[in-house]
Order: structure tokens, then sequence, then C-alpha cells
């Protein structure tokens, strides 16, 4: 069973902070899942380098989020120590994929990403409320202000090529 609903959407209530950071991990791989299938979807350049700055931002906040959760769960540290000395590698190489190159799914994509982006800032505004860790706090903050960043750069994007108006935005 997954945490979260089909579109990623949580499905409890976290109670436990360290639960709140875990949630924040997975906003963080949905995000980076989402932005590397619109990427393999997309043939326009200045969209897919976009797309690839801001999946590098979300896998840096996932990063972040992880070694706050290994500073908090003594168990999570522990099985890290277990298991950072394994290593892994592709055995093969990754396969092949046709992708689909389609203005208006790029359009929605960038939508549906300044949906994610929302969402996140939505979340981590909320949780660094909640946590009454300073440290975490700042990770939190710190990383909602990034995505405010990204949501306006992706509405940038979306204005410059979508022929529809919205509203008063230039």
């Amino acid at each position: 069973m997954s945490y979260t609903t089909r579109n990623g959407q949580p499905q409890g209530i976290t109670y436990y902070f360290t639960n709140k950071i875990r949630e924040a991990m997975i906003a963080e791989i949905i995000a980076i899942n989402g932005y590397a299938e619109h990427i393999a979807n997309s043939n326009m350049e200045e969209i897919n380098a976009a797309w690839k700055s801001i999946m590098g931002d979300e896998k840096k906040h996932y990063g972040m989020f992880l070694t706050l959760l290994r500073a908090y769960d003594p168990n999570q540290y522990e099985k890290y120590q277990e298991d950072k000395c394994l290593k892994y590698g592709p055995k093969t190489p990754m396969q092949t994929y046709k992708p689909s190159y389609d203005t208006q799914i790029i359009l929605n994509n960038l939508r549906q990403d300044i949906k994610g982006e929302l969402e996140a800032v939505i979340l981590y505004e909320q949780e660094f409320a909640d946590i009454p860790c300073d440290d975490i706090r700042r990770v939190f903050y710190t990383i909602a202000t990034e995505e405010k960043g990204h949501l306006e750069h992706l509405t940038q994007l979306l204005l410059k090529y979508d022929t529809d108006k919205y509203g008063s935005l230039d």
C-alpha cells in the first residue's frame, strides 16, 4: 500500500516530526520523477533546461531531508550505516524510451509542475509551523523558498509558450 494517493497526495496525518520529514521526502521523489518524465517527453530545449535545473534542486532537497531524518531517527541512521558501504550501479544500460512530443502535453506538464510547486510550498510552510526544532525549520523554510522560485520560473515559461492569456500576468 502506498502512503500517497495516485496523484501523490498524502493519505494520512503525520504526528511525529520525523514522519513530517518523510512526507517531505515523498514530495521530493514525486517531483523528481515528474520532472524526469517531462524531460523524456519534451524536445523543447529551453523548457528541458529549466526542468533539469529544478530537478537538480529537488534531488538536493531530498538529500537535505534525508540528512535531517538520519540525524533525528537513530534507527534510520543505523540502517544508513549498515548499507552505506554497498556499491550499486547500473549493470546494463537503461531501457530505451520513445518520447511523445506534443506542445499541449508539454504545456499541461508545466501546469502540473506549477501545481506541484504550490503544493510543496503549502506542505513545507505547514510543517515549518508544526516542527519545534530550529535546524529542521530552517531546512523547511529554505526549501519552501526555493520552491517559490521554481513556481515563478515555470510560470514565466508557461506565459512564454502558452498562447492563452492568464489575466493580468505579463
